[in-house]
């Protein structure tokens, strides 16, 4: 998108997913986002385990499921591959 910087983009992204989540949360009036975003270079493969795993568990953490299979978004889930495959065509 040309014509706006990264920070607008994101700041649209995540007015949108949110709005989203927290409909499908059944909550108002609380913040979804962290303030400030994070990024990390990463520069082991250690690192990036580390970091996957993270990200894998967050739904978990956050209490939206029992597991990471279990999120519907997640890489982890197994008709993730199918579901890809089919947004693609």
């Amino acid at each position: 998108m040309p014509n706006f910087t990264l920070s607008e983009i994101l700041k649209s992204r995540k007015r949108h997913t949110a709005r989203q989540a927290n409909l499908f949360l059944e909550r108002t009036g609380k913040t979804f986002w962290q303030r400030e975003s994070y990024d990390h270079w990463i520069r082991k493969d250690d690192e990036k385990a580390r970091i996957r795993r993270y990200i894998r568990m967050n739904p978990v953490n956050a209490r939206l499921c029992q597991a990471p299979e279990d999120w519907k978004w997640s890489s982890a889930w197994p008709g993730w591959n199918a579901a890809a495959s089919s947004a693609r065509v």
